[in-house]
């Protein structure tokens, strides 16, 4: 009787040790708060504690504090503060990638379980360019809210490079000569240069031949290209183009006749496969091909929205034809 009183003892002790250390552990190594993490992200997005607090609806004393207890539970500290300028530390820029894969990892964990079967959840943070993200990007983006009502899109259209950890945001759709090793990316599709102008604009001054031809006809110019890139002969050239207009999209005065203009297939296969444009191809040389990328911060922990996006994408970008 003593030895099983002893055995029933130990049995129920033992848990109870397990029990303690398993405490312990969670309470030295879990204690960060996943709100304050958030909040960080927030103060670097809004550019200000008192910006972050309105926008979280509470007061710049309370963010303060809360960050003040991150920069505790860290032992570093984030942000370089006076009354008034705000800029991240070292520390906090080290920190910033950490803190979106944190979040990124707790959103993906609650969808797995309480998005099975309902449609996708939560908000989806897109930024793409200005061109692709209206032609390709929006329709995309309709598509998935249409068929999962619980979803919700902030959708960044810019042309310049935006820096997706500091504004929160999930995926960047690029448009580049990138390689995978540049970044955390995947190639989504081809997008070559084309050279077009538009059948008005061909009746009058004829179709540049070569690219000796094409230095000789008005150009339109992009802002911040001022050379085209070709490959002739296997190797990169560089041609200076000249002409009356210079804008940040060049399309619509590429379609109003201006001259002649080089744009990405996305940009403007609508306008060549119903004939408002006319595709200029040179005989000595191609332009440069280019590519559709997603940028990400991290392949861990995806969430599942943002996968789903960017398959969407990537069938709706292969349904295309090239030329």
């Amino acid at each position: 009787m003593a030895s099983l009183a002893g055995d029933r003892l130990k049995a129920c002790r033992e848990p109870t040790e397990v029990r303690l250390e398993a405490k312990h552990f969670i309470d030295y190594r879990y204690k960060m708060d996943f709100a304050d993490v958030a909040l960080f992200r927030s103060i670097v997005t809004a550019g200000s504690l008192s910006a972050a607090a309105r926008e979280m609806g509470t007061t710049p004393m309370l963010v303060s504090r809360r960050l003040a207890a991150l920069e505790a539970e860290l032992g570093a500290r984030l942000f370089h503060r006076t009354t008034r300028s705000l800029s991240l530390t070292p520390e906090g820029e080290a920190f910033l990638p950490h803190a979106a894969a944190l979040i990124a990892a707790r959103d993906s964990a609650f969808e797995s379980v309480s998005s099975a079967g309902s449609g996708l959840s939560g908000v989806l943070k897109v930024t793409a360019p200005n061109v692709i993200g209206h032609a390709v990007i929006v329709p995309v983006v309709a598509k998935l809210i249409a068929d999962n009502p619980a979803l919700r899109v902030n959708l960044v259209l810019s042309d310049d490079r935006v820096d997706i950890a500091s504004m929160g945001l999930d995926v960047a759709i690029r448009v580049a000569p990138m390689k995978p090793s540049d970044m955390i990316a995947t190639r989504l599709a081809d997008n070559p240069y084309i050279l077009c102008a538009s059948p008005a604009y061909i009746a009058r001054f004829g179709e540049p031949a070569t690219l000796g031809d094409l230095v000789s006809h008005p150009c339109i110019k992009l802002h911040a290209m001022e050379t085209w890139p070709f490959v002739r002969g296997g190797e990169l050239e560089q041609i200076r183009i000249a002409g009356p207009l210079s804008a940040s999209t060049v399309r619509a005065a590429c379609l109003a006749g201006v001259g002649v203009a080089m744009m990405t297939y996305w940009d403007v296969y609508e306008q060549i496969e119903r004939g408002e444009l006319k595709r200029i191809v040179p005989a000595d040389a191609a332009p440069v091909e280019l590519g559709i990328w997603a940028v990400f911060l991290t392949r861990a922990q995806m969430p599942v929205r943002v996968r789903a996006f960017i398959d969407a994408l990537r069938k709706r970008l292969l349904a295309g034809t090239l030329p």
